[in-house]
Protein backbone atom coordinates (compact mmCIF):
# COMPACT_ATOMS: atom_id res chain seq x y z
CA UNK A 1 0.00 0.00 0.00
CA UNK A 2 1.44 3.32 -1.20
CA UNK A 3 -0.01 5.28 1.81
CA UNK A 4 -0.07 2.38 4.57
CA UNK A 5 1.24 4.80 7.42
CA UNK A 6 -1.61 7.24 7.09
CA UNK A 7 -3.12 4.53 9.58
CA UNK A 8 -0.42 5.07 12.39
CA UNK A 9 -2.29 8.98 12.81
CA UNK A 10 -5.97 8.59 11.67
CA UNK A 11 -7.68 5.21 13.19
CA UNK A 12 -10.01 3.09 10.08
CA UNK A 13 -12.54 3.16 11.72
CA UNK A 14 -12.88 7.06 11.73
CA UNK A 15 -10.87 7.66 8.38
CA UNK A 16 -12.37 4.96 5.90
CA UNK A 17 -15.80 6.13 7.28
CA UNK A 18 -14.95 9.78 6.61
CA UNK A 19 -13.50 9.34 3.18
CA UNK A 20 -16.24 6.91 2.10
CA UNK A 21 -18.82 9.91 3.50
CA UNK A 22 -16.90 12.22 1.43
CA UNK A 23 -17.12 10.27 -1.55
CA UNK A 24 -20.81 10.03 -0.81
CA UNK A 25 -21.22 13.85 -0.77
CA UNK A 26 -19.31 15.02 -3.99
CA UNK A 27 -21.02 12.66 -5.97
CA UNK A 28 -24.25 13.86 -5.17
CA UNK A 29 -23.27 17.19 -5.19
CA UNK A 30 -22.42 16.84 -8.58
CA UNK A 31 -26.08 14.65 -9.42
CA UNK A 32 -27.80 17.68 -7.96
CA UNK A 33 -25.61 19.86 -10.01
CA UNK A 34 -26.44 17.85 -13.46
CA UNK A 35 -30.11 17.76 -12.61
CA UNK A 36 -30.51 21.63 -11.58
CA UNK A 37 -28.51 23.08 -14.38
CA UNK A 38 -29.08 20.99 -17.99
CA UNK A 39 -32.51 20.98 -19.91
CA UNK A 40 -32.10 17.41 -21.12
CA UNK A 41 -31.57 15.39 -18.17
CA UNK A 42 -35.44 16.12 -16.71
CA UNK A 43 -36.63 15.29 -19.63
CA UNK A 44 -34.87 11.98 -19.80
CA UNK A 45 -36.52 11.04 -16.48
CA UNK A 46 -39.68 11.99 -17.41
CA UNK A 47 -39.84 9.78 -20.99
CA UNK A 48 -39.86 12.81 -22.57
CA UNK A 49 -41.05 12.18 -26.66
CA UNK A 50 -38.42 11.17 -28.99
CA UNK A 51 -37.73 13.71 -31.85
CA UNK A 52 -39.64 12.77 -35.22
CA UNK A 53 -37.00 12.03 -37.81
CA UNK A 54 -37.66 13.61 -40.88
CA UNK A 55 -38.80 11.92 -44.01
CA UNK A 56 -36.59 10.83 -46.12
CA UNK A 57 -36.20 12.40 -49.58
CA UNK A 58 -37.85 10.72 -52.46
CA UNK A 59 -35.20 8.52 -54.42
CA UNK A 60 -34.59 9.89 -57.92
CA UNK A 61 -36.60 7.87 -60.63
CA UNK A 62 -34.27 5.47 -63.07
CA UNK A 63 -33.47 6.07 -66.23
CA UNK A 64 -35.97 3.49 -68.72
CA UNK A 65 -33.29 0.50 -69.67
CA UNK A 66 -32.15 0.43 -73.03
CA UNK A 67 -33.17 -2.22 -75.21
Amino acid sequence: MNQGRIWTVVNPTVGLPLLLGSVTVIAILVHAAVLNNTAWFPKYWQGGAAVAAAPAAPAPAAAPAKK
